[in-house]
């Protein structure tokens, strides 16, 4: 690793005392140097999004982190934007999330664990509001909040199904008024979405004011603001609120700033973050969570509607062991060669190909390499990606870093170049709340429709009501299929899906329809990846990846 002052100079032209430096090899951009950007052009912005993801792994990340070294290489001034891995997947099942063998963002073990920090303060933030919420319902309670209707929850970053209900406030009148509670995992938090959409700190501030918490006894809202939590709040986020800043294996940029899920949240990195490195750089890679029906949906009908941006090229990552597992292939079987069975997976992928051209958006495909994909499968995939007009690149940048994913940045430069974006939203801001989850239904998932219990039709109308019908819809569903049940791989078609719950998101302006049985707590696996992790008597993390 370079000193990251070295990289911050070298490759972005950052002076020292724009930077707040967390030891030798991580920094933060003062917001002060960042406001100093304004005036700057923006870059190109190439979102990176994937097919399904499988237990075999796609690569998402690895891709990403591939692709921006190997625009560097080729002279280009590029900066790679990702989101702040979750110590409860870390923990779990998934493992760490700053990319793989030679394509991958470091000090890996620091962006896996505590980083810098900012996911502790958001938690932080999160649970002053809940402390506030009981302590004004302990003293007199003016507002007349109505302890059976708060609606805020705590949350810590990690996985806990134990902490999904709980009760709190037990133990007598010393303990305030005994109520139910919850808890959600800090990616799924409101404030970690208020913070990843927030523009500076006037709008971090507010949107944090805007949140509600619950209801008093007539049904009116109570706010952060309400309970004087919003300035608070933000002096706990003010540092964190800054993007950090990291180098990848070949000493290039890259800013790794928010972590919401996207199969529970909207899944991307920070406004601030991307914003910025569309100011710093002529080419900007960055991802959204999950498939290209989840994260990538989100990325374009959430960020990009908030945030002004619009994306000039995405890739589509796949895997020949995915598309087979799509096509009903076991995991143990995956190192064999099955055409048949890659052919099969392969509408998965098309699917994702074709949710991307609704957006208007340039779309390529990004074959990663595994080292036991043959070269008949290789072929057949690319003779399928022909089939609907779609060009697909192998890239072998986790087993040969940037020089791995050379052509794969050709292609995107080409596409850039030849096939301007026409970008446009799924579905309009005046469409009714309902439609709107309908629409990303159908369009995204191949679902028929949605369905939903008189009380989930009734909140959509209230909210409406209440002024809040012109907020994007963030659908909570499994990541592992276009169903809401996550064992059908493929491309179900005729399906539907049943909102369970709707949540309003006042802060963070969108509105949260819950499908299926995902939850905002996840739980930890049978075998837990923290079984593996340990430290060296030199003080050597293992176990992380």
């Amino acid at each position: 690793m370079w000193p990251i002052a070295r990289v911050a100079r070298q490759k972005l032209g950052i002076d020292l005392k724009d930077l707040l430096l967390y030891g030798h090899y991580k920094s933060k951009l003062s917001l002060e140097y960042i406001k100093s950007l304004e005036s700057r052009p923006d870059g190109k912005l190439i979102l990176v999004t994937a097919m399904t993801p499988t237990p075999a792994g796609e690569g998402k990340t690895t891709t990403t982190v591939g692709l921006g070294d190997a625009l560097n290489r080729m002279g280009k001034r590029a900066l790679i934007c990702l989101r702040e891995p979750s110590l409860g997947p870390c923990f779990g099942v998934k493992g760490g999330a700053a990319g793989g063998g030679y394509a991958q963002v470091l000090p890996m073990e620091d962006i896996n664990l505590h980083f810098t920090g900012d996911f502790h303060a958001i938690a932080t933030a999160n649970n002053l509001l809940a402390a506030l919420i009981d302590n004004h319902i302990h003293w007199e309670n003016h507002l007349g909040l109505d302890a059976r209707r708060v609606t805020w929850r705590r949350a810590v970053d990690l996985n806990d199904r134990a902490l999904r209900e709980v009760v709190s406030s037990l133990g007598g009148p010393g303990n305030g008024f005994p109520r139910e509670d919850g808890f959600d995992i800090v990616p799924a938090s409101e404030v970690m979405a208020v913070f990843c959409l927030a523009q500076d700190l006037a709008d971090l501030k507010r949107r944090l004011g805007n949140i509600i918490v619950g209801y008093t006894r007539g049904r009116k809202p109570v706010t952060a603001s309400d309970l004087e939590a919003a300035g608070a709040m933000t002096a706990l986020l003010k540092d964190a609120f800054a993007p950090n800043l990291v180098q990848t294996i070949e000493n290039n940029p890259a800013l790794v700033h928010g972590g919401p899920f996207a199969n529970i949240a909207h899944g991307c990195n920070s406004v601030i973050a991307t914003k910025t490195a569309l100011k710093l750089a002529d080419y900007v890679v960055t991802e959204a969570g999950f498939g290209a029906d989840l994260g990538g949906e989100k990325f374009m009908d959430i960020k990009c509607r908030k945030a002004g941006l619009q994306p000039d090229c995405a890739v589509v990552v796949a895997t020949i062991r995915a598309l087979k597992m799509h096509g009903s292939v076991s995991k143990d079987a995956l190192a064999l060669e099955n055409i048949a069975a890659l052919e099969k997976g392969f509408a998965n992928l098309a699917r994702h190909v074709e949710n991307v051209r609704k957006f208007g958006v340039p779309v390529l495909v990004c074959l990663n390499r595994f080292s036991a994909d043959t070269g008949a499968e290789s072929d057949a995939l690319k003779k399928l990606c022909d089939g609907i007009g779609v060009e697909c690149v192998t890239a072998d940048h986790w087993a040969s870093g940037g020089a791995g994913a050379a052509e794969l940045a050709t292609v995107v430069l080409k596409t850039v170049a030849a096939s301007p974006t026409q970008f446009k939203m799924l579905y309009p801001d005046d469409m009714p709340l309902w439609k709107k989850a309908q629409t990303i239904a159908r369009e995204m998932y191949g679902a028929d429709d949605i369905i939903g219990d008189q009380k989930v039709r009734d909140r959509f109308r209230e909210l409406e009501d209440q002024g809040y019908g012109r907020f994007p819809v963030c659908i909570a569903k499994t990541e592992f299929s276009f169903t809401t049940d996550k064992d059908k791989k493929g491309a179900p078609k005729h399906h539907v899906v049943p909102v369970r719950e709707v949540r309003l998101s006042a802060g963070a302006e969108f509105v949260v329809a819950i499908c299926g049985d995902i939850m905002t707590m996840p739980g930890l696996p049978r075998m837990p990846a923290a079984g593996k992790i340990d430290v060296t008597p030199e003080g050597r993390i293992t176990g992380l990846s």
